[in-house]
């Protein structure tokens, strides 16, 4: 089961913070919560709305994907923060990713009342329209005289709070179970925004998407670098040029669409009716939504949804249309930046069929036909369409009986040391 805790307090030093942290540690074995941070969500402001932010789609998704939701609250003068209910705002405004959830609400606070009058509230909150969190009635986890609540290790040092911790936790795992057998209490995805009208860090502003010319434009607005220039990686330098032969010699077609959902970057190693997946120069910076027929944004947003939501971390997809003698794989593989956040899609698209017949002749193995394999529908890639705003093309196909390795050689394989 998988949970999202909130850390009710923009602080640095955070109780709250610190009592989900032992639930996590502690009760590993009933639920996986990943803590969450209110620290980086903007103040609410419904005249500048930042609903598009990264930080708050962020939150909305990773709340959206889950089981349940445990919020920690502190007491600030009878109340909840002011950035806890910031961030309710948001949630609450033109998204509602907490609507039909499960919440329950936990929290520390330095006196013998804990976080009572705050919890209070907090139930006030979450069941107001827009909200509509299903908060479980009565399940009440208050930890006062927080100061002295842990040890130097973290944990809590009263095994009756323990016990206690335990109990409400596995009632709220068991009315989690209940409350998903309701009508529309599934957990969800947020909808993607093939349109990329958001903005993300590296978005390059003001800048017409559909724009033929995007490229130059963007480059010339960026000042990028390009030619003999130096870029430090990960682990290597390489001069831009450099990048371009090395990514241009790739056996294979590689596609970059950002988190923004906005298609950037292939490397043009063939003309575009030579393509399994046909590009056009001028496609770069058109937001995914130009990219594919509109009969299948659907299927692509699924697509970017399992990706981005961690439900899978690659997607692959078997395109026969190409012709019996190419085995040509779409794959769809999750980016992820430095923090594990989601950064994108590196789509590639491979003819596998050279590699399996230099192995083949290699080991002396024959393909076979496996007749119980059922024909499946494929989805493949991009094509060309006459309008200014050039489209993917995304046609189902029916996939034949997939080959199956005979591994009963009838040669020797070739092997790179002598027996003695």
């Amino acid at each position: 089961m998988k949970l999202i805790g909130i850390v009710g307090s923009a602080a640095d030093k955070s109780y709250n913070r610190q009592l989900l942290q032992f639930i996590a540690k502690e009760y590993y074995t009933l639920f996986d919560l990943e803590i969450l941070e209110i620290a980086n969500i903007p103040m609410f402001n419904q005249s500048k709305d930042q609903t598009n932010s990264v930080a708050i789609q962020n939150m909305a998704r990773k709340i959206m994907g889950a089981d349940g939701v445990i919020i920690a609250t502190p007491e600030h003068n009878h109340t909840i923060p002011a950035s806890l209910k910031s961030v309710l705002e948001w949630l609450s405004f033109n998204i509602h990713p907490l609507e039909n959830k499960p919440v329950m609400i936990v929290g520390a606070s330095y006196y013998d009342q804990g976080s009572s009058r705050a919890q209070l509230h907090l139930r006030q909150i979450l069941d107001a329209p827009g909200v509509n969190a299903i908060v479980m009635p009565g399940n009440e986890f208050l930890l006062g005289n927080v100061k002295q609540a842990f040890d130097a290790d973290g944990n809590l040092k009263n095994e009756g709070t323990v016990n206690f911790l335990g109990t409400v936790l596995n009632k709220f795992v068991q009315f989690i179970e209940v409350v998903s057998q309701l009508d529309g209490a599934a957990p969800r995805a947020m909808p993607e925004d093939l349109y990329a009208k958001g903005t993300i860090a590296t978005t390059i502003e003001d800048i017409e998407m559909a724009a033929e010319d995007w490229v130059e434009q963007a480059s010339e607005k960026v000042q990028a670098v390009k030619g003999n220039t130096y870029v430090e990686l990960d682990r290597g330098i390489l001069t831009v040029d450099q990048l371009n032969y090395f990514l241009k010699s790739m056996p294979m077609e590689l596609t970059f669409a950002d988190d923004n959902n906005q298609f950037l970057y292939y490397n043009k190693n063939a003309e575009p009716e030579d393509m399994f997946a046909k590009r056009w120069p001028r496609q770069v910076g058109n937001a995914l939504a130009y990219c594919h027929p509109e009969q299948v944004h659907k299927n692509v947003s699924w697509v970017i949804s399992q990706l981005r939501s961690g439900a899978q971390d690659a997607i692959r997809v078997h395109v026969p249309t190409h012709g019996p003698d190419k085995f040509v794989v779409h794959t769809y593989q999750a980016m992820h930046d430095d923090d594990g956040n989601y950064a994108g899609i590196n789509e590639y698209i491979l003819d596998f069929n050279p590699l399996v017949d230099w192995y083949l002749q290699q080991t002396g193995q024959k393909l076979v036909a496996d007749s119980n394999t059922e024909s499946a529908d494929a989805v493949s890639g991009a094509s060309k369409k006459e309008n200014p705003k050039p489209a993917a093309e995304s046609t189902p196909a029916s996939q034949p009986s997939a080959p199956v390795v005979d591994m009963k050689p009838k040669a020797d394989a070739v092997s790179s040391a002598s027996k003695h």
